[in-house]
């Protein structure tokens, strides 16, 4: 399995409604694209305070890593990103093998 995470700062004007939405895409794409098993998302909900700026965070899992290599160029994912990347100001992803 491979477990590709990312942390989200939105840009300030963006509302809490464009917020769901963007999650809301992200989510759509379990079961429309092979290998994604699982899409999980939230605010950040800390008191450490290590969060630099960073507001939402998102972890999803694939069945392997040929999968999360198809999911980057995929159609379906591209629309989403369409969706998605105007809204941030920020953005990071990390992935690992589980």
């Amino acid at each position: 399995m491979v477990r590709h995470y990312g942390v989200f700062k939105f840009k300030p004007e963006i509302s809490e409604s464009q917020i769901d939405d963007c999650f809301n895409a992200m989510k759509g794409m379990v079961g429309r694209i092979p290998g994604l098993q699982d899409m999980e998302h939230g605010p950040y909900e800390s008191s450490e305070g290590m969060n630099e700026d960073f507001t939402h965070g998102f972890l999803m899992t694939f069945d392997s890593p040929e999968s999360r290599d198809a999911y980057l160029p995929h159609p379906i994912h591209e629309a989403v990103k369409d969706i998605v990347v105007p809204c941030l100001e920020r953005v990071i992803v990390f992935d690992f093998a589980v």
